[in-house]
């Protein structure tokens, strides 16, 4: 875990906040062109960076995992279980992130459609964009954050045990 304390885990939580915020002005700029798919591969293209480099700012890539002591290991896997995500601790590949796009499907599919409206459109999809790229990210920055959290109160409450005699 890279973070020692709350202060230091509410820093990198506000950190990455700012890095989706940035990537989903990318992710808005890609959805103003009017080229069929461009917007989808971006925003794939955009997530395949994000939430590793997400993932690593919260120490929660599958090799920071398997470098830490075993017990924290174990903790932190129990973390990981507790909060269902399919991409912290992981390996993110397209099919995963894929997956997640179709969670939003409802907003990429609106986008796709709405982008060939002259100008209206073109905002419309833009907002989508952002907004689903905001969404996305953000859920995974709070992810992380619960699994780190979590496995600080677990670590500490194991130190504070009296040890059996």
């Amino acid at each position: 875990m890279l973070a020692q304390n709350l202060d230091q885990l509410n820093a990198i939580r506000d950190e990455c906040k700012a890095m989706v915020t940035r990537r989903a002005g990318l992710s808005a700029g890609a959805a103003v062109l009017p080229i069929p798919g461009v917007d989808i591969g971006a925003d794939v293209s955009l997530l395949l960076e994000m939430i590793p480099a997400i993932n690593q700012k919260f120490g929660l890539t599958p090799e920071q995992i398997e470098q830490l002591p075993l017990q924290l290991k174990k903790i932190t896997v129990v973390a990981v279980t507790s909060v269902g995500s399919e991409m912290v601790g992981k390996l993110v590949t397209k099919h995963v992130l894929i997956q997640v796009l179709k969670k939003v499907g409802v907003r990429v599919t609106t986008k796709a459609f709405v982008k060939f409206i002259p100008i209206l459109g073109q905002a419309v999809a833009a907002s989508i964009s952002f907004g689903a790229m905001k969404m996305v990210g953000n859920a995974h920055v709070e992810d992380c954050y619960t699994v780190v959290r979590n496995t600080q109160l677990a670590r500490q409450a194991l130190a504070s045990e009296p040890a059996d005699a």
